[in-house]
C-alpha cells in the first residue's frame, strides 16, 4: 500500500528545495554578521569577539552561498557539518551543557545533520553542480527510486 501524498519522483527536487532553504538560512547568519544585515553584528561581536565574528562570518557567507548555489556541495557541506559539529560541542555544549534546547544548540544540531545529508545526497538536479555534470550534482540511487 502506497501512503505517500508527495510522488517518490519528487525526491530528487525536494532534495535540492531543502538544500537551497538550509543554504538560504545559513548564509543570513554570515550576512548579519559580516554586513549586519540583519543587524546582528553588535549582539555577536559581545559573544564571538571581532576575529572570531569575521571567521564565523565569512564561513557562514561563503559557505551558505555555495550551498545555495549547489556548487562543490559535498565537500563544502562536509566542511560545514564539521564546523556546526564544533559550534555545538566547542561553543552551545560548553555554555550550557548537553541538552540543545538548554544551550541554544538546536540550530548548530539540525544544521550539521542537514549538510552531512547534502554531503552524502549531493546538491540534487537544481544545482551549478548538476549542470556541470559533477557528481556532486547527482542525487544518491535512493532518491531515484520510486
Amino acid at each position: 500500500m502506497n501512503f505517500g501524498i508527495i510522488p517518490a519522483s519528487f525526491a530528487p527536487y525536494m532534495l535540492s528545495l531543502s538544500r537551497i532553504v538550509v543554504g538560504l538560512l545559513f548564509m543570513e547568519h554570515g550576512t548579519g554578521k559580516i554586513l549586519n544585515f540583519p543587524p546582528i553584528h553588535e549582539a555577536s561581536a559581545k559573544v564571538l569577539g571581532s576575529g572570531l565574528l569575521y571567521f564565523t562570518g565569512t564561513i557562514e557567507l561563503v559557505g551558505g552561498a555555495l550551498i545555495v548555489l549547489g556548487l562543490f556541495t559535498r565537500p563544502v557541506a562536509f566542511v560545514l557539518a564539521g564546523f556546526m559539529a564544533y559550534a555545538f560541542w566547542g561553543v552551545h555544549y560548553m555554555m550550557g551543557g548537553l541538552y540543545p534546547v538548554l544551550n541554544g544548540g538546536e540550530a548548530a544540531v539540525l544544521y550539521c545533520f542537514a549538510f552531512l545529508y547534502y554531503a552524502t545526497a549531493g546538491a540534487g538536479p537544481i544545482s551549478v553542480d548538476a549542470l556541470a555534470g559533477s557528481p556532486s550534482g547527482s542525487a544518491s540511487p535512493a532518491l531515484t527510486r520510486n
